[in-house]
Formats: structure tokens, C-alpha cells, sequence
């Protein structure tokens, strides 16, 4: 597939995917008679894996360092999986951080409606009682 097709069923701009092929996170593509860039239909499901390490913020550099393993075969699965588990643990980490921040958003959210309830309750009911 050319690049606009890949641009397109993958999210990502022809110029973010041009990008990581220049970093590496990327494989270099087969290229057709034309010299434009044909992609193989598998590149989809790389760029999905990349877009799941983003979203748990896994550095640029962390996900280049996997690729790198990716690329070097199969003798590199127990580092690649190392790295996996350190990163989980950052992003374990980080989701208790997200819970015990929302919890005290909770709580907060809790006492406004509690405050405003006394309030607006008290103020209908003297409203009420002078009408």
C-alpha cells in the first residue's frame, strides 16, 4: 500500500510515518518500479503496538530501543521482554497515582455537592417560608 493509504488506515500524518522510518521506528519500506514507498499490509499491526507504547508514555527512545531488538530477530525476545516489564511497572505505577488523584477528585466533588445542597436547600426553604 502507498503512503496515503497507510497514512490513513493507521491515524498517524505521511509526514509522522516518514518520521519514524527516518528514526527507525519504522522498518524501511519495499519500494515499487516508481520509487515510491509500497508497504506490506503486516506494517499496520507494528503501528498499532507503537501507538499502545505511546499512549502508556513510553519514551521515544524506550520504543526505539524495542524496535532495535525487533530488528535484530528472535534471540532478542528476553530483552524485549525485560523492557516490556520495566515499562509495566512504570505504567502500574503511574495508574495508582491516576486512582488515589481521582479518589481526592472524588472526594472533593463529593463536598461541593454537599455545601451547595445545605445551601441551595436552606435558601429555597426560606424563600418558601416568606411566600
Amino acid at each position: 500500500m502507498k503512503i496515503g493509504e497507510l497514512a490513513r488506515r493507521s491515524g498517524l500524518s505521511a509526514h509522522t510515518i516518514r518520521y519514524y522510518e527516518r528514526i527507525g521506528l519504522l522498518p524501511p519500506p519495499d519500494r515499487d518500479s516508481g520509487g515510491q514507498r509500497d508497504y506490506d499490509a503486516s506494517i499496520l499491526n507494528w503501528i498499532e503496538f507503537l501507538g499502545r507504547l505511546k499512549t502508556t508514555g513510553m519514551p521515544i527512545q524506550g520504543m526505539l530501543d524495542y524496535a532495535r531488538l525487533r530488528q535484530e530477530g528472535p534471540e532478542t525476545e528476553p530483552d524485549r521482554m525485560a523492557l516490556l516489564e520495566k515499562h509495566r511497572e512504570g505504567v502500574r505505577a503511574h495508574i495508582a497515582a491516576l486512582q488515589a488523584a481521582l479518589l481526592l477528585l472524588d472526594g472533593k466533588i463529593a463536598g461541593y455537592a454537599g455545601t451547595i445542597a445545605e445551601r441551595t436547600g436552606r435558601h429555597d426553604r426560606k424563600r418558601n417560608a416568606s411566600h
